[in-house]
């Protein structure tokens, strides 16, 4: 593009081009699926994605560079809170050293995508995620909308283009998720130090040439309660006084998101907005993203469009036409519609003290999560926090190389399956755990005596949320009076192990477990019916 032709170095380092009102507006493509809610209705998930169960997220940008955890470009603007203080003791004044520098200071100098695509895959992971942008409003590509990007600026690297050419080479579907168009009021705490900067005031500074407003979009009257760093969870559907997106920040979103879509043909996209960008206050920006990437998907397969767009905090209506992202949460009850949960090793942007306080997430734990949520119809996205060098830590590996020990055995028993005639059995499976807005309810205290059930074809797969310490499991949905009876059981084996003994009767389904422990997470049991 002409924009991308017009770069050049200025003063300080920094890089002026033509700024992104001189670019037009990416067309929305046209097709069969019209920016209606009933046209985009005749989108289906694909098959593809609802056998692929598991994704692997890096949730990872320039907030990053600080390792002290999720929101720090909103947070260290509010002197009162944790990470504001941490702020103002290692870089003093966010006057001085606010967002933009935080930018300009990483530079992901470690980073090796097809080193860490490859680690992912092997782990069990059949689908990738990487941030577009965060709500710092900071693109992770070489894009022509956003001249705060990580070409121009940071690593001076196309992330995006890194992740998706590891991808290609590995052959997993890359995803990409986008949240920037909550900037408008997630940085309003930066008009009090240097969010209401202008292209103007640079001059003579290390950002010469570039336009603050284009990054921190603060020139305008802030929302009611800006002032505590809390108020912005209240306003998050743009409601309570939240103040208003311009029709110019608007279509500059739209703009980027398009954009990215025709760049990198990504095969998911995750919203982090209730329902779509902007809802609540102007439906059209997500219906024509959506519109446009179905018909750009349609086009390319007979017609049939075979992308998985996600948003949160769906009615049943609006998981007709895309898909219900679950944050941290997992539904206590089997979904009619495919769906996903997203959760994290520790926080979502890497936090040091996460590490050094031994706080992320077991291997256990996400492998228990992630058979809960396959038996209630949905898959499970993980997001392994990457530090500011573009490396994962050694705690983090050891716990994937502990994932990667029981996919490597049981993950037959996960792919390509579909729910069966109940989710499961146990303490668990028959207790309420509401969904707290998009979810936050993923601290289950998962036991042996929880088993959940998928099956495929004719094989029913039962899976103990813990490992047994007993000589025998007990699984009652088998019984002959269990109304879930399904017939005589032919034969159990267990992977990793083979053929194990059983007596079925009016009670339920005994296994006899091998003396030594087939794994150190969760017993899998493949079950065969007498026909």
């Amino acid at each position: 593009m002409m924009n991308k032709l017009l770069k050049n170095v200025v003063s300080c380092g920094a890089i002026a081009w033509m700024v992104a009102s001189c670019t037009s507006n990416v067309p929305v493509a046209e097709g069969d699926f019209k920016p209606d809610w009933e046209s985009l209705k005749q989108w289906e998930c694909p098959e593809w994605f609802k056998d692929a169960k598991f994704g692997i997220w890096a949730h990872w940008g320039p907030q990053c560079q600080a390792e002290t955890g999720d929101w720090y470009a909103r947070h260290m603007y509010y002197e009162d809170h944790w990470q504001g203080r941490h702020h103002q003791r290692v870089y003093g004044s966010p006057s001085e050293y606010g967002l933009k520098e935080l930018i300009r200071d990483w530079k992901a100098e470690n980073w090796n995508p097809d080193e860490l695509v490859k680690l992912y895959k092997s782990v069990g992971a059949r689908y990738f995620f990487t941030l577009g942008q965060h709500h710092d409003n900071f693109d992770l590509w070489d894009s022509p909308y956003q001249e705060w990007n990580s070409v121009n600026l940071g690593p001076k690297k196309d992330i995006i283009k890194g992740w998706a050419d590891a991808c290609k080479k590995y052959g997993l579907p890359l995803g990409i998720s986008m949240h920037g168009s909550h900037t408008w009021t997630w940085l309003e705490g930066s008009q009090k130090y240097d969010g209401n900067l202008t292209k103007e005031d640079g001059k003579g500074t290390w950002w010469e040439g570039l336009d603050p407003q284009e990054l921190y979009a603060q020139r305008h009257e802030p929302s009611k309660g800006w002032e505590k760093e809390s108020g912005i969870h209240s306003q998050w559907g743009w409601e309570n006084g939240a103040s208003l997106p311009s029709e110019e920040f608007k279509m500059k979103f739209q703009n980027r998101v398009l954009e990215c879509i025709n760049t990198f043909r990504p095969d998911m996209i995750y919203f982090d907005d209730t329902v779509l960008p902007f809802y609540g206050c102007d439906e059209s920006v997500g219906l024509n993203i959506l519109s446009h990437y179905y018909n750009t998907s349609a086009r390319q397969n007979g017609g049939q469009p075979q992308v998985v767009p996600m948003g949160k905090i769906l009615q049943e209506e609006h998981k007709e036409l895309m898909l219900w992202d679950v944050e941290r949460g997992v539904p206590d009850k089997t979904q009619e519609k495919y769906w996903q949960t997203c959760t994290c090793l520790g926080s979502w942007h890497y936090e040091q003290g996460i590490y050094n306080q031994n706080r992320y997430k077991s291997a256990q734990q996400v492998i228990s999560m992630l058979i809960d949520v396959v038996s209630k119809n949905g898959n499970l996205l993980l997001s392994v926090p990457v530090r500011a060098d573009g490396t994962i830590d050694d705690k983090e590996r050891a716990i994937l190389a502990d994932i990667k020990e029981w996919m490597d055995v049981n993950g037959q028993t996960i792919y390509g399956t579909r729910p069966w005639k109940t989710f499961g059995e146990g303490p668990l499976a028959e207790a309420s755990n509401p969904l707290n807005a998009q979810g936050f309810n993923e601290n289950n205290n998962y036991s042996a005596a929880d088993i959940r059930f998928v099956q495929r074809g004719d094989t029913v797969f039962a899976f103990t949320l813990r490992y047994p310490e007993t000589e025998t499991c007990t699984i009652k949905s088998f019984g002959t009076a269990s109304e879930h009876y399904s017939g005589k059981v032919k034969s159990i084996t267990m992977p990793g192990h083979g053929s194990v003994e059983f007596m079925q009767d009016a009670e339920g389904l005994t296994i006899n477990l091998p003396e030594a422990k087939v794994n150190k997470l969760a017993a899998t049991f493949a079950i065969e019916f007498d026909k």
